[in-house]
């Protein structure tokens, strides 16, 4: 195999797909920075990685820019359609949005806008060399992975109901492609051509445009040409908390961020690295953490142009306190708590440049191939993250037209002395939160490497699809006796195989303070 590791010593590259790995790591040596780099390996990843992320998804960007030493974010989350509302579901006696087809796809997708944003304010090669490569890998093909096989063949009866589905993944034979068979996607090519060449308005504001969004009219969906044209991205400011000398960052709402920097403004109140990590008290700790959070969470995420959200008392010291007493009263009962299920199908990567520049991003279609709906020719699989709005009127995140959903999204990323010294990020919806504070509790508090930090046994808290109750899932690598005295102590517990995928992959980069990247 040909060597793709960049020549230059003080970068990295960290995602979840040896090709977008290689895309990023090419970019570097061509001379681009990390902005660069994230938008190339971003496309690729919506090419090489189509059950997670496409360009039908949203993404999210932070980043660190070493002239200006700000850190800063991007918001590439879609709004949902002018048509979009409640009543238009409650009307006709539904409990819920449609979960996959057309009329789930109700939210327009943001990652083309993000990726023409942070290279717009930020690249420095040329925006067509940013996404030759995912053309290459659309036009000529790329070879299954043992990953995208298994959730073909978990989606079966999704892919062969959609026939631009069904032509992409079904072998002229009736087989499902399979593990290293190549495939090519030249629909989307054609649509990322005409990105290439022309912008994110070739995506937004053209006769594409109008084209795809009369495909999803016909086919029963609530997008429209105008929604396209209409949307835009923000640039926002990173949340941020002290946590024992360093200062972790989170993007703010509609991004559930904050929900960790809110568990770890709990666990700042204890000596934490003298709990051992595989011990039942650690799980307890985190698991209650987790729900106190998740609480507050659910109380008020949703789009901030729609409804005020307390930041500054949510993140405030004394509030954790609060929670964390809560937590200590009760020891070592558990608390109860009903969370929502929630998607957990997202791609995440980071970069870092010899520039000391740092990206830490993630992009997804929620569900695993979104909404399994492509509209014509297109070759854009649509997102149906709004299916995750609320019909209730009495909650933050109900359904209103041209809103942004809260949203599972949250890249993130540690800062020591002004200067990011750790980027973090995992698949999951309410395990994003969980497994960052298994990551960044490992690097900070355990003293472990990123790698080490990574591979730690796995904990969800929450409720997966078709599941009445929260359960405490741990894997079988915590150990039988954590198990059994956190049911003792009253946790319903699941023991789930050793790497079981509901806990999710994870990337990360820490920088050491001699300046050392690992990853």
């Amino acid at each position: 195999m040909q060597n793709i590791m960049p020549k230059v010593y003080g970068a990295m590259v960290a995602t979840p797909h040896y090709l977008a790995s290689s895309v990023g790591a090419a970019v570097l040596r061509q001379g681009g920075n990390a902005f660069d780099a994230a938008v190339a390996i971003s496309a690729a990843l919506a090419v090489v990685y189509p059950h997670m992320t496409g360009l039908g998804g949203d993404a999210f960007f932070l980043s660190y820019h070493a002239d200006t030493k700000q850190f800063e974010g991007y918001n590439g989350s879609g709004r949902s359609a002018k048509l979009a509302s409640a009543d238009r579901y409650t009307s006709r006696g539904m409990s819920g949005i449609p979960q996959r087809g057309a009329e789930s796809a109700i939210t327009v997708p943001g990652m083309v806008d993000a990726w023409w944003s942070v290279w717009s304010r930020y690249g420095k090669l040329p925006w067509a060399e940013l996404l030759a490569p995912a053309i290459a890998y659309a036009e000529k093909g790329f070879p299954v992975s043992r990953h995208l096989r298994g959730w073909i063949e978990k989606d079966e009866g999704l892919i062969r109901a959609h026939p631009p589905l069904a032509k992409l993944y079904v072998t002229e034979d009736g087989e499902l492609i399979g593990e290293g068979e190549r495939l090519a996607q030249p629909e989307l090519a054609a649509t990322l051509r005409l990105v290439q060449s022309g912008g994110r308005d070739a995506f937004y504001a053209s006769d594409f445009t109008a084209r795809m969004a009369e495909a999803i009219e016909q086919d029963g969906g609530l997008l429209r040409e105008t929604d396209f044209r209409e949307h835009a991205g923000e640039w926002v400011t990173p949340l941020s908390v002290s946590y024992r000398g360093y200062e972790l960052y989170q993007m703010p709402p509609n991004s559930q961020g904050f929900s960790l920097l809110l568990m770890m403004n709990m666990l700042e109140n204890t000596e934490l690295a003298r709990i051992p990590r595989d011990s039942a008290d650690f799980y307890h700790l985190a698991a209650e953490a987790v729900k106190k959070a998740f609480r507050e969470r659910d109380a008020v995420l949703t789009d901030p142009d729609f409804n005020a959200i307390p930041m500054g008392r949510l993140l405030s010291k004394d509030f954790a306190r609060g929670l964390w007493d809560e937590i200590a009263e009760a020891w070592p009962a558990p608390a109860p708590f009903l969370s929502s299920a929630m998607g957990q199908d997202t791609a995440y990567a980071a970069v870092v440049d010899e520039e000391g520049n740092a990206v830490s991003f993630i992009q997804s279609l929620y569900f695993d191939f979104g909404a399994a709906y492509v509209p014509g020719d297109t070759g854009v699989i649509l997102q149906n993250r709004g299916s995750f709005f609320s019909l209730d009127p009495s909650s933050p995140n109900v359904l209103e037209p041209r809103k942004r959903s809260f949203h599972t999204l949250m890249p993130a990323m540690v800062a020591r002395g002004g200067k990011p010294c750790l980027l973090y990020g995992t698949q999951g919806g309410e395990g994003q939160p969980q497994t960052q504070l298994s990551v960044v509790t490992g690097v900070l508090d355990y003293g472990l490497t990123i790698q080490e930090a990574i591979g730690l046994p796995r904990w969800i808290y929450g409720r997966t699809w078709g599941e009445d109750s929260d359960t405490l899932k741990l894997e079988s690598r915590c150990g039988e006796a954590a198990v059994e005295r956190l049911r003792a102590m009253g946790h319903q517990v699941e023991v789930l195989d050793a790497w079981d995928g509901r806990t999710g992959q994870s990337q990360g980069i820490a920088i050491g303070e001699d300046g050392v990247i690992s990853g």
